[in-house]
């Protein structure tokens, strides 16, 4: 990436929408109301050949207090520090507003490259508010349109001389680039786990109720107030991505891209479209991850809510860890504690053995065990086990409890294998797969999961069928004369 640009201006006036064009995707959510966008959002953009950062930002508001506006505003002026080139946008149908005049001051003094864009700017009605952006004093104005991708060229035109420059002052900073290259050497050998790089780093999301502190927990993982945070729910609509290095007290540091997402509410309660929208970017969070930390609160654990976002997690195939918040106000620790692991158990049969971590994301106590818990759920959930281990495993399990003989006909377990990882995945081979009890296939996984040392992880068990018919019945006899004809050739030879 040569360069990083950070999208600013009011909310409402299409921010989000020309960042899902650069990036290519649509990211960040995009409604009609304003104030969607609270969080910083990153990602990967392209323009022609141009690569580069681009962030999106919340909506600049005049308040400056610690209001939910005001903290909105100062993530914002962060990322104004942080990035190399601001584009300004206004709503060209609207024109220049007096907020507008306000921030083009600020980001006079703040930053040392400014773009002014006049968004909307489709149709005649822009005309007037494309003429009113000079006053701003910021140059030329570039009329776009973020809805219909109009005026890119221009947005083009003023990034490459910009990208040139910083190009150079990259070139002359460092000799030679820093490549993380990984060599997959041992993915033949059964104990051979994917160890996390830069170029794939672990997925981890975070999930939860609202107000659970996922955003606080992130925050104090990073040690920095990155995501928006206070004692308001809801606060985070977008699954937002950071990459960092998380150390470990003995470990290395491990590479992360950590999706902060919104609180999940009952869905009877989830009216409105937006929210709508940001249960459904949290939920396609948990489908990319390869590790889901179920967050609680301390105060009311194991709400039926709760319940179901840690199903949710076990029926996509994600490793699960399962963290306690607000620990630090917790008195009978220890009391707690027992009765957490009792609910667990009872409640959530299905992840029975899935770590259970007590946190506070406020003091930061627990951080390490809940790194370590990630790993360890990380390192099962691509645990691999030899099919001659497994045929022996299953001739034991098969002798200590035989399987059920629906009317009069003994199904016979013949060999086992491991399909998949990731989670894993394990395929019996049997005759009358389909009269195989439920109850005899959770004996065989909760086995699994003991001799195997694969507590909490979702293990998949599929039954095949074999064919033990004759493979040659059903076939036409070769006549008589090609018989003869056969056995001559066969014997002249």
């Amino acid at each position: 990436m040569s360069f990083t640009l950070a999208i600013v201006g009011r909310p409402n006036v299409g921010k989000s929408t020309l960042f899902n064009r650069l990036v290519g995707k649509r990211l960040a959510l995009v409604d009609d109301q304003p104030g969607v966008t609270r969080d910083l959002r990153e990602g990967a953009a392209r323009l022609a050949d141009l690569k580069f950062t681009v962030i999106d930002t919340a909506g600049l508001e005049e308040a400056t207090d610690e209001s939910l506006e005001g903290r909105m505003r100062k993530l914002t002026e962060r990322a104004v520090d942080m990035a190399d080139i601001c584009l300004f946008m206004i709503d060209a149908r609207v024109g220049v507003t007096p907020t507008d005049q306000v921030f083009a001051e600020i980001l006079r003094k703040r930053a040392d490259h400014v773009i002014l864009a006049a968004n909307k700017g489709e149709g005649s009605a822009a005309d007037a508010g494309v003429i009113e952006a000079y006053s701003l004093g910021l140059g030329e104005p570039i009329r776009l349109s973020a809805e219909h991708g109009e005026g890119l060229n221009d947005l083009y035109s003023q990034l490459q001389p910009l990208s040139d420059e910083f190009d150079l002052r990259a070139d002359q900073a460092t000799d030679t680039p820093d490549i993380d290259v990984a060599f997959d050497e041992d993915e033949d050998d059964p104990d051979y786990v994917p160890v996390p790089t830069n170029a794939k780093p672990l997925q981890v999301a975070v999930v939860g109720r609202p107000n659970a502190g996922k955003s606080t927990l992130i925050n104090k993982i990073l040690g920095e107030e990155r995501l928006l945070t206070g004692p308001e729910a809801g606060i985070t609509r977008d699954a937002i991505s950071l990459r960092i290095e998380w150390s470990g007290v003995d470990g290395p540091a491990v590479p992360m891209r950590i999706f902060d997402t919104a609180g999940m509410r009952k869905k009877a309660k989830v009216q409105g479209k937006l929210e709508k929208l940001s249960v459904g970017d949290g939920l396609r969070a948990v489908k990319f991850a390869e590790v889901v930390v179920v967050l609680l609160d301390a105060e009311i654990p194991f709400e039926q809510q709760d319940l179901r976002i840690a199903d949710l997690a076990e029926r996509e195939g994600r490793a699960v860890v399962i963290a306690v918040n607000k620990w630090d106000v917790e008195d009978e620790k220890q009391a707690k504690l027992k009765d957490l692991k009792e609910s667990f158990e009872r409640l959530l049969p299905q992840l029975r053995g899935a770590p259970l971590i007590t946190v506070s994301a406020k003091t930061g106590r627990g951080l390490d065990r809940l790194q370590a818990a990630i790993m360890r759920a990380y390192d099962m959930w691509n645990r691999r086990v030899t099919t001659a281990h497994l045929n022996r495993w299953l001739s034991g399990m098969v002798e200590a409890h035989p399987p059920p003989a629906p009317q009069g006909k003994r199904i016979k377990l013949r060999y086992m294998t491991q399909a998949k990882t990731r989670p894993p995945g394990f395929v019996v081979m049997c005759s009358h797969p389909d009269k195989v009890p439920e109850s005899y296939s959770r004996y065989l996984v909760n086995g699994l999961r003991v001799d195997f040392d694969m507590p909490g992880t979702p293990i998949r068990l599929y039954m095949r069928g074999q064919n033990d018919q004759n493979p040659y019945k059903g076939r036409k006899k070769a006549p008589p004369s090609k018989l003869r004809k056969h056995t001559q050739g066969r014997r002249s030879d």
